[in-house]
């Protein structure tokens, strides 16, 4: 019988305040965190303006799972 390597998968992150998340070429920043929905902003990589987003909690973990967003800092505190 031969064994098979599982496949290790990085365990989802909860969203919090101040979170800072890195796709290629965009970057995401969470503002705040409610029950239901989240404030954030989506920015290139030279963007000088960014815009404050609101979306639905589950919209932005799935945004960031497709794009496979990689969690840079996490806000001290």
């Amino acid at each position: 019988m031969t064994k098979t390597k599982r496949k290790i998968r990085a365990r989802a992150v909860a969203l919090e305040a101040g979170q800072v998340w890195r796709m290629a070429g965009t970057r995401l920043q969470v503002g705040f965190v409610g029950k239901l929905l989240v404030h954030y902003k989506l920015a290139k990589s030279d963007a000088v303006r960014v815009p404050n987003s609101v979306s639905a909690k589950t919209a932005v973990e799935e945004y960031l799972r497709k794009n496979k967003g990689i969690l840079m800092r996490k806000k001290s505190g």
